[in-house]
Parts: structure tokens; C-alpha cells; sequence
């Protein structure tokens, strides 16, 4: 599984990129067929805007986002929605399946 992290309009710290790398690498437990996750983090006028982009395999990507003052806040939420959509899509896979 490959993470990628970029940020546009503002420089990401070492250990702002690490905490990134670990709740992200988390959320192969909800779902482990993803291929790869991209974040983007954002610096906003009035705050950040983060996105997780997820590939998963035989579906179309999910992609998690979330608006926030603050950065810590902005990437647990944006977590929380990407372990939401890959948890949604794991219930809909084994309800297919006979």
C-alpha cells in the first residue's frame, strides 16, 4: 500500500507528516483491498481543507474531505469519513456475495 502526501500553499512538518502516515495506514483494518491512499492537505484564508483519496480495487475511488480551524481536527475527520465510506462498501461487498 503506498500513502502519497502533498499540501498546497504551506509546508508540512516531519511530524505533521508522520501522524498523516499512521491514522491513514490505519484504515487498511475497515477495508484491505485498497490499493493506494493520497492526501492532499490544503491551507485555507480561515483554515485547512484535507482530502483522502482512496484506491480500491474493482470500485471507483473514495475520497474523504473535511474543512476545519485546525489541522489536527481537519485530518481526524477527514479519517473518520474515509473509515466511514471503506466500512459502508465492505458491509455492501459481503451482502452480494451468497
Amino acid at each position: 500500500m503506498v500513502i502519497t502526501i502533498s499540501a498546497k500553499h504551506m509546508n508540512l512538518s516531519d511530524l505533521v507528516a508522520a501522524s498523516i502516515r499512521r491514522k491513514v495506514g490505519r484504515l487498511t483494518k475497515y477495508f484491505n483491498k485498497v490499493r493506494q491512499f493520497a492526501v492532499v492537505v490544503e491551507r485555507l484564508r480561515r483554515g485547512y481543507h484535507v482530502e483522502i483519496h482512496s484506491d480500491v480495487e474493482r470500485h471507483s475511488e473514495f475520497i474523504g474531505s473535511c474543512d476545519h480551524k485546525d489541522l489536527v481536527a481537519c485530518i481526524d475527520l477527514a479519517v473518520d469519513r474515509t473509515a466511514r465510506q471503506l466500512t459502508d462498501h465492505k458491509s455492501r461487498v459481503r451482502r452480494r456475495r451468497p
